[in-house]
């Protein structure tokens, strides 16, 4: 009987280590990963790095991991055509079976999926700002992007008819859509009115439809979804032969 809880002991205590070994070697190898993301990212702040999964030192041994999950706060995303960068915010993606090389050097996502969010502010630099000309004595552009309620975009429009300017803002919801994995596109579900005066629908549609162009996001994801949210535009991000780093 003593020989038996001697024995337990040992390998109460061997189990200890193990896991303690274990979770060592998991805070080493998303330090790793985390270090490669920024540098390949050329991500200014190290981004969050979480590999689930127990026990860690089998996936090692294997050469694949179950899940990494990654966080990075903001992300400069490429606009197109020589365009200013646009932020990306709160970027969070899931990685499944992960394959990685010995050193961390190179680590590849089979799939992953994800959020992230574009505030309004960011978008409303795509919009045509400068007031433009949509019909006889009208001229229009946008002041402001905001929530419109039921995954609607309300695009705020600020004319002058013949000379005068409107006292309010004229309020336009808009639906919001992915376009070819890139690009966030703004559509007015139904075309303002500006003072009664007839205008035609490409005219006005230069002012009240835009697009943003997204590229070039960590590993090479690309947007699945697009909703109007509380503060801006919420994304959802899905791609396969996700690259983490190398």
């Amino acid at each position: 009987m003593r020989a038996l809880r001697i024995l337990l002991i040992i390998a109460v205590v061997l189990g200890g280590i193990f896991v303690i070994v274990d979770r060592l070697a998991v805070d080493f190898a998303e330090g790793e990963v985390a270090d490669r993301l920024k540098s390949s990212e050329n991500l200014s702040a190290t981004p969050d790095v979480s590999i689930n999964g127990f026990p860690f030192l089998t996936q090692l041994a294997g050469g694949s991991l179950d899940e990494v999950r990654i966080g990075i706060q903001e992300y400069e995303a490429g606009a197109g055509d020589g365009k200013q960068n646009i932020r990306i915010e709160d970027l969070r993606a899931d990685m499944k079976g992960v394959e990685f090389s010995g050193d961390f050097g190179s680590a590849t996502a089979a799939d992953a999926t994800g959020t992230a969010s574009v505030t309004y502010d960011e978008l409303l630099k795509t919009a045509k700002s400068e007031s433009t000309q949509v019909g006889p004595g009208v001229t229009a552009s946008i002041v402001g992007l905001s929530d419109g309620g039921n995954g609607k975009i309300e695009v705020a429009v600020e004319a002058t008819v013949l000379g005068t300017k409107l006292p309010e803002p004229v309020s336009v919801l808009s639906s919001v859509t992915v376009v070819d994995g890139n690009t966030v596109r703004v559509h007015a579900d139904a075309l303002p009115s500006f003072g009664g005066v007839e205008m035609a629908e490409a005219r006005v549609r230069e002012i009240t439809d835009f697009e943003q162009r997204i590229d070039g996001l960590p590993g090479g994801i690309k947007l699945a979804k697009v909703e109007a949210g509380k503060s801006g535009v919420d994304i959802t991000v899905q791609g396969s032969n996700v690259r983490l780093a190398g």
